[in-house]
């Protein structure tokens, strides 16, 4: 029987012939998604249609440049929120609104709007609350919704 050096034989029952080729260098396939070798093309930026256009971080303004004087805000920052250095944010007489308010929430007597509606949730018993001392004239920041 004679040898072949580029085939090799399977079982005898199936009758096919399997070929093997040495493999030439080049890359190793993947068994992911196939990528073209034969022409790679570098990314460039499409033109977007439509949407918002980005701005190109210079503002057109008709006045003369600035010169390299003394920066506005250059000093000391200000915290935003929280309390001021020595007051108080909201008033005693608020915080007890808002507790009383919170007590009926708790002992499930708690009614809002006109309707007179149950309330079911401690942030909307904490809001008629301030809302309440609102009204009444207490110490409390304005709303930040309205």
């Amino acid at each position: 029987m004679a040898t072949r050096s580029t085939t090799t034989r399977r079982k005898k029952s199936s009758g096919r012939k399997k070929t093997t080729r040495k493999r030439t260098g080049g890359r190793k396939k993947s068994a992911g998604r196939k990528k073209s070798t034969t022409s790679r093309k570098k990314y460039t930026r499409r033109k977007k249609t439509g949407g918002r256009k980005k701005s190109t971080g210079r503002k057109k303004t008709g006045g003369r440049k600035k010169t390299g004087g003394r920066k506005k805000g250059s000093g000391r920052k200000k915290k935003s929120g929280g309390r001021k250095k020595g007051g108080r944010k909201y008033g005693r007489g608020s915080s007890r609104s808002v507790e009383k308010e919170m007590h009926e929430y708790k002992r499930g007597k708690a009614r809002s709007g006109r309707k007179g509606g149950k309330v079911k949730s401690r942030k909307q018993a904490i809001a008629i609350g301030l809302s309440k001392a609102r009204r009444s004239g207490k110490k409390v920041p304005p709303n930040p919704n309205r």
